[in-house]
């Protein structure tokens, strides 16, 4: 099965168009006031347009008051909310619409139990703990993610085309997920560090199909 790429925290036009040209799966558009990602729903609404069908629109939001998200559900096209705050499941279910829930990983955090504590999540995102909310760019260590989930796993924290092989060939997520890894400054894609990403998760899952074809 081929790893599911998401592109978050797309800030323009042009960021959107070359992340669908490379191949994303999904593009995540943030709505969390304080990051230098932020977009306004009516932004958000003229980046949503541009994404062709079969591809995931995902909205991220950190604690943020039901009236803000249910706005932005009524003026943008989203298909899957993010939730990376202190959101409980029953907050995280009220909208009636598919969500990721985001831990922050760092020693002594029960990823199992965490994973039980949401059951209606879809999967489970694991991203680096640091002050504040985000992972900031910020590589965990993978040997805290326990060998089975009772939910899909999506990678995150301080992947870029360097080290994303590694990180599929050795913790086999079902999704990966990117910011600051593919930027030229924040909120600012660079084309190119996009492209490597994408090609970097591809031959990895190459390098799984392989693997798995000697094995049978």
């Amino acid at each position: 099965m081929l790893t599911r790429i998401k592109i978050c925290g797309l800030t323009r036009a042009e960021d959107v168009r070359e992340a669908i040209d490379a191949g994303a799966d999904a593009l995540g558009l943030v709505f969390y006031p304080p990051s230098p990602r932020f977009v306004s729903p009516d932004s958000a609404a003229s980046l949503a347009r541009l994404v062709p069908p079969f591809v995931t629109t995902v909205g991220l939001f950190v604690n943020a008051a039901p009236e803000f998200v249910r706005e932005v559900l009524a003026a943008v096209p989203i298909h899957l909310l993010q939730f990376h705050g202190d959101e409980d499941d029953a907050y995280c279910r009220q909208f009636d619409r598919p969500y990721v829930k985001a831990a922050r990983m760092k020693p002594g955090v029960d990823l199992l139990q965490y994973a039980a504590d949401f059951p209606s999540a879809q999967a489970i995102l694991v991203d680096a703990f640091v002050e504040g909310y985000g992972g900031g760019g910020k590589v965990f260590d993978w040997n805290l993610i326990p060998p089975a989930l009772p939910k899909p796993l999506i990678l995150s924290g301080g992947l870029d085309a360097q080290n994303v092989g590694e990180a599929v060939t050795r913790v086999r997520p079902a999704a990966v997920d990117v910011s600051s890894g593919v930027e030229a400054a924040k909120g600012i894609k660079d084309p190119s560090k996009i492209h490597a990403f994408v090609a970097a998760v591809r031959a990895a899952d190459a390098g799984k199909t392989a693997e798995n074809a000697a094995t049978d």
